[in-house]
């Protein structure tokens, strides 16, 4: 509903033109006349008109002098400038203040009307506009938040190797030279499972957050699984490495200091990995980062814990074949291979005995690659809960055979897990889609109705059924779109917004890059 102001000093005249705008638009409402100028910019500055029809020629301040005063507290009100006197320099006066509209009295219900028509179409224009960018910066956002939890978690679970600090610098417009992680983890001191909506409000309490306070850093939020957030810091100077611990410990604080204000009836706990100076070691800073929160739960009086030793807490540093075997193992347990991870746990194993390492390490050893499994096994949303059964009295070769039994099981779950269960899962998202194809559904949100994580359902969907999420979204639109154009009675323009499309424009280059053919084209071809 567009409202209009009336500001003329003949009474006459301001009736007549609120009778005639009254029974022409339905969509149009006249909400006050104002009998000077003054009194007009009042009631403008009150109830924000959309469109004020302008009298020129008024007592006091006239039309002119009220349109500047108007336009300085609000530019989005159209003017309708109406006078008896044709003259050049009052036309020039007004549109100088962008008027387009300049109609003569006494004005005919035809030129009145017809000035009317072209402000408002003039202004549906331009909602429109504001309603289509506002949900383009919308889908952008939530499409960027989106790509950076997908990022972090493939970063993280090491998917991302091809990448330096040098390209993050170009893409960021700051230079990177160096990436630690957090891992914050939010728990009931009851013990009991703290609400979603809770845990909601805390990871976007913690974004917010970090953006304030960690101005020293570019940082990077990952998905929440299981009450934990990973989060990179990406430092902007050399420097920032050589302080390190300093800032971390200043974050953290600030952290703190603001968390207790809050109120969240839970306690936060943070563990922290290591610096790195290349993008491809920022999995091993995660791994650290697992470790020092899982070290850290078992000491309640403390808030945040670095990790005492750098990469992976089984890893030997000077033997970087370690490094290998480990993310090779971790690879072949998330794709449920049992061979394979045999294969590669023997070598493991064979690692570990070249140094001569004694029982109580080996069993610190395993724990910790253990916690790295577990956490691996959440991120992609595979719940398993057993604990392995690894006692330290015995001598090593009791404590490998455990590990490798304890790790079997686990495999053989995944594998279970991916044959079944996600099989069920990927036909259950299939349907959310052919259903609800019209709606703005998103990678995540079918993620979230079948329980998945985003990154392994993306992953786990294309291995599935060959195609993307949005290229399987894409092709069921368009196969309805072209069961729509059957109807004659159907315009494009509609069909574009039944099948799930805002653009129509947008919709148009989808279609004809999948069939080859415009939806004109296409509609002449198919509809007699």
């Amino acid at each position: 509903m567009l409202k209009v102001l009336i500001a003329d000093d003949e009474i006459l005249e301001r009736k007549a033109v609120a009778k005639i705008i009254k029974g022409s638009q339905e969509d149009v409402k006249v909400i006050g006349e104002a009998p000077n100028g003054r009194i007009a910019i009042e009631m403008a500055q009150e109830q924000r008109p959309d469109i004020i029809f302008m009298d020129i020629k008024m007592p006091g301040i006239d039309g002119v002098q009220a349109v500047k005063e108007i336009r300085k507290f609000d530019q989005g009100i159209r003017f309708i400038m109406v006078s008896a006197f044709n003259t050049f320099e009052y036309a020039k006066e007004v549109m100088q203040q962008g008027v387009k509209e300049y109609i003569l009295k006494p004005s005919s219900k035809k030129d009145l009307l017809e000035s009317l028509q072209r402000v408002s179409e003039e202004i549906q224009v331009e909602r429109r506009q504001m309603e289509e960018q506002q949900s383009l910066r919308e889908s952008l956002d939530r499409a960027v938040s989106i790509a950076q939890k997908e990022w972090v978690t493939s970063l993280l679970m090491n998917q991302v190797q091809d990448m330096t600090f040098e390209e993050w610098s170009q893409l960021l417009g700051v230079e990177i030279t160096s990436g630690y992680t957090m891992l914050f983890t939010l728990r009931s001191s009851s013990k009991e499972e703290l609400p979603s909506a809770q845990k909601e409000k805390w990871y976007r309490w913690i974004k917010n957050m970090l953006k304030s306070i960690a101005v020293k850093h570019e940082i990077m939020v990952g998905a929440m699984k299981d009450g934990q957030i990973p989060v990179l810091f990406l430092c902007k100077k050399l420097e920032e490495k050589n302080h390190f611990r300093t800032n971390a410990e200043s974050i953290i604080e600030n952290l703190f200091g603001s968390f207790k204000q809050e109120n969240f009836g839970a306690d936060m706990r943070i563990g922290i990995g290591h610096p790195y100076n290349h993008a491809h070691e920022l999995n091993r800073s995660y791994h650290e980062a697992i470790v020092a929160l899982e070290e850290l739960l078992k000491t309640p009086n403390r808030k945040y814990l670095f990790c005492n030793k750098r990469g992976p807490a089984f890893e030997v540093p000077t033997d970087s074949e370690i490094i290998e075997v480990e993310k090779k193992l971790l690879d072949s347990v998330r794709q449920g291979d049992v061979n394979q991870v045999m294969f590669i746990f023997d070598s493991f194993v064979s690692k570990l005995s070249a140094n001569n390492i004694t029982a109580s390490l080996v069993k610190k050893s395993f724990d910790e690659l253990f916690i790295l499994i577990s956490r691996m096994l959440h991120d992609l949303g595979i719940n398993y809960e057993r604990i392995p059964n690894i006692d330290e009295s015995g001598d090593i070769r009791h404590l490998l055979e455990a590990g490798k039994t304890h790790l079997l099981a686990v495999v053989q779950h995944v594998q279970v897990w991916r044959n079944n269960h996600a099989k069920g899962m990927l036909q259950k998202a299939k349907d959310y889609i052919e259903t609800h194809y019209a709606d703005a559904i998103t990678l995540e949100s079918a993620a979230d109705y079948v329980e998945l994580s985003p990154f392994y359902f993306s992953k786990l969907f294309k291995d599935r059924f060959g195609m993307t999420f949005i290229d399987y979204l894409t092709e069921i639109r368009i196969k309805k779109a072209k069961e729509a154009m059957l109807d004659p009675g159907k315009s494009l323009k509609e069909i574009c917004y039944s099948v799930g499309y805002k653009d129509p424009n947008y919709f148009s280059r989808v279609f004809k890059k999948l069939t080859g053919l415009s939806p004109s084209e296409f509609r002449k071809t198919t509809v007699k």
